[in-house]
């Protein structure tokens, strides 16, 4: 039994054949950044500022669940359980820690040294052992009122838009 293509449709699929590698290496170029929140209480709690959060970085050019995704943890007040949280999204691998509270703080500076951390709230940072100094920090610490996201080497990357 003989099987005949017709000129249009080999042509159709010798196109898509030769179109596929292109199509593959493009959605591997845009990579997902992905970044683990640590709230030391409830999400209810601190519902505005986690939306003025996704307004900075959609301003940023991140749309979550689109070019970003979050992996939230939430110790619900028990702080006991930040450790294993912080632990849990060093293992998810993700490109940045974002922590809500001193204790969540603390749990992601001993969850990890290479992760950067973004404190969006924090008692005093000297004062609780955070960092030793402002200007700089052993760690991967920076404060949210840092204009370290704009810069092109943070670790999601150039900002989509840039």
């Amino acid at each position: 039994m003989a099987i005949y293509i017709r000129r249009r449709e080999f042509v159709t699929l010798g196109g898509a054949a030769a179109a596929w590698p292109i199509a593959a290496r493009a959605q591997r170029a845009a990579k997902t950044a992905r970044i683990g929140f640590l709230g030391a209480d409830t999400q209810s709690g601190i519902e505005s500022r986690l939306e003025r959060f996704r307004a900075g970085l959609r301003d940023l050019s991140y749309v979550e669940g689109d070019n970003v995704l979050i992996d939230f943890r939430w110790a619900e007040g028990n702080y006991a359980r930040l450790a294993e949280f912080a632990g849990e999204l060093v293992r998810l691998k993700v490109d940045l820690l974002v922590t809500y509270g001193t204790p969540g703080t603390l749990a992601a500076k001993q969850a990890t040294t290479t992760v950067p951390i973004v404190m969006i709230v924090s008692g005093d940072a000297i004062a609780t052992g955070i960092v030793t100094s402002r200007p700089s920090s052993p760690h991967s610490l920076v404060p949210r009122e840092s204009s370290w996201l704009r810069r092109p080497s943070h670790p999601l990357g150039a900002s989509p838009s840039s």
